[in-house]
């Protein structure tokens, strides 16, 4: 932070936001500082921000209040596969898991029910799909319902299924609240990891009841623009110089053959910059 900043920031401290209007969410991107996600990553909570891990949680089980959830599953299909870390523009993308999103320029199918890449089995280990599900959900800590907003992404595993014991995948377990006519956001949540699937999954069940004093700063959060943003399907797409970001091959210069070049000696450049 600049110190030009920090005068401002000091004389000024009103200007601080918890959180981010849209266009400086997108205009920063991703990788700004104030940027915050929860990930299941080889089955343990961490905590990133900006792009870098700063935490982790040994624990197996981690109790949040879900401020604000997608209405839908989202869908991607790389062609060549996902790999972390890889600037990869995916080929096909849906924000609804319904239809391929408007800006996908050659879509595989008009509808993602219709989609090859989205059967069941259609991926290279035969079981699950080429074109991955998942659910995009904000979140925040119990003990700090006024602190950060961390994105969670759940994979399909962990959104959809059946009950186990008292515990539900995403969906059914939102299903299960909304039975009860509960909404998701005045419960406090324990997120916990399945130990019997072979891939980080995680089941949901309510602990406890969201005090009536933060009812309203959870309100506060689901409109933040850090929850918009959390839920928000974003894709990378190469622009067309990146596509063909091969170097252009050397081209051939003819010589006229009217103009003959002059011989130089050296030494006579070298006695003209010392005259100068």
């Amino acid at each position: 932070m600049s110190n030009d900043l920090v005068s401002i920031l000091a004389t000024n401290p009103s200007i601080v936001q918890t959180g981010l209007d849209e266009d400086t969410l997108a205009v920063a991107g991703g990788n700004r500082q104030g940027n915050k996600r929860l990930s299941i990553k080889g089955g343990v909570f961490r905590k990133y921000t900006g792009g870098k891990e700063i935490g982790a949680i040994e624990d197996r089980h981690m109790n949040v209040i879900i401020v604000k959830m997608a209405h839908k599953a989202s869908r991607m299909y790389y062609d060549q596969g996902y790999k972390e870390g890889e600037k990869v523009s995916p080929v096909c993308w849906s924000n609804d898991s319904e239809t391929p999103d408007p800006a996908v320029k050659n879509p595989p199918a008009s509808a993602c029910n219709n989609c090859p890449n989205s059967a069941k089995g259609s991926s290279d280990n035969g079981v699950s799909a080429k074109c991955r599900l998942s659910w995009r959900t904000a979140v925040v800590l119990p003990n700090d319902p006024s602190g950060d907003v961390m994105q969670l992404v759940l994979p399909a595993t962990s959104a959809f299924g059946k009950e186990d014991n008292g515990r539900w995948p995403f969906r059914p377990y939102v299903q299960h609240l909304a039975s009860h006519n509960v909404s998701a956001g005045r419960v406090i949540t324990k997120m916990q990891f399945d130990t019997k699937s072979p891939t980080p999954k995680l089941l949901f069940s309510p602990v406890g009841a969201v005090s009536e004093d933060d009812l309203e700063v959870i309100a506060r959060q689901a409109k933040s623009p850090a929850a918009e943003a959390a839920i928000k399907l974003n894709v990378y797409q190469m622009d067309s110089e990146e596509e063909g970001s091969g170097e252009a091959a050397p081209t051939k210069r003819e010589v006229s053959n009217n103009t003959e070049a002059k011989s130089v000696d050296v030494s006579d450049v070298v006695k003209k910059w010392a005259k100068k």
